[in-house]
């Protein structure tokens, strides 16, 4: 197997010199950010589908793009594709004072207590526990990373009904900014909804940016369902009434 890891960066290692592709010759650090991000959402997508060939695939696929990104890297003289290896191995092994050194745990709570304590002492030029968070990761699951992060050093809510009580709080907060009709208000009072959301999904250990994109998974297949109706007795969606929509949209709901 080691082999075959040595031939793929060969491989890359040929496609970027002088006599390589012109498409791989072409592409750097920045025009691969794009492909790189689909492959990620290409993986998660056949994770939940459970398309273990398809996974298999796009492992490879992100393999490529880590062996690529690190040639990019070789070639600007600042690291390589061992030394990304290198720098895993270490990582694991000093992360994991439990397993590899004389450290004892009595479950993950303290696995996760020593993890972060651990990246804060690697860390030391960062100013703040939330300093780590990526600006680019989407807001949902940014807001999970968050509260995670902050609930190892104990800033969070006991029982499940601090949060359940905290978005009552909020939400009593939106509509009074909907009554004053302040607009910036209204939007800061969405956020807090949203955040106060993920801290209950957090609870029940619910990924929220999966919860949120199979209810739009639901609501397409149940808005097609009105479209495939309209359509067999002879309408379009534009033709239609929210009447005959609604009506068709609780006829969806019984439908698995």
């Amino acid at each position: 197997m080691e082999v075959k890891f040595i031939k793929l960066v060969k491989i890359i290692d040929k496609l970027r010199s002088k006599k390589g592709c012109p498409w791989d010759k072409k592409q750097n650090f920045k025009s691969i950010k794009e492909p790189l991000l689909e492959e990620s959402y290409e993986i998660i997508d056949a994770i939940n589908s459970r398309d273990y060939n398809k996974l298999k695939e796009e492992l490879g696929d992100l393999l490529i793009q880590i062996v690529f990104l690190s040639r990019l890297a070789k070639e600007k003289k600042r690291f390589n594709v061992y030394n990304v290896i290198d720098n895993a191995i270490k990582k694991l092994i000093r992360r994991h004072p439990h397993i590899f050194g004389k450290i004892k745990v009595k479950g993950t709570k303290d696995v996760l207590k020593n993890w972060e304590q651990i990246k804060r002492a690697e860390k030391s030029e960062r100013k703040y526990i939330l300093d780590d968070i990526p600006e680019i990761l989407p807001a949902l699951l940014k807001a999970k990373k968050v509260q995670n992060k902050v609930s190892r050093f104990g800033f969070d809510w006991e029982r499940i009904d601090g949060p359940v009580e905290k978005l009552k709080e909020e939400i009593d907060e939106f509509l009074q900014a909907v009554k004053a009709n302040r607009k910036r208000r209204i939007e800061e009072e969405i956020g807090d909804i949203l955040f106060s959301v993920v801290n209950i999904a957090r609870f029940y250990h619910i990924n929220p940016e999966e919860a949120l994109n199979s209810t739009v998974k639901k609501f397409i297949k149940r808005f097609n369902f009105i479209e495939d109706s309209l359509k067999k007795i002879g309408k379009s969606i534009s033709e239609s009434t929210i009447d005959e929509m609604d009506y068709y949209w609780e006829k969806s709901k019984k439908i698995k």
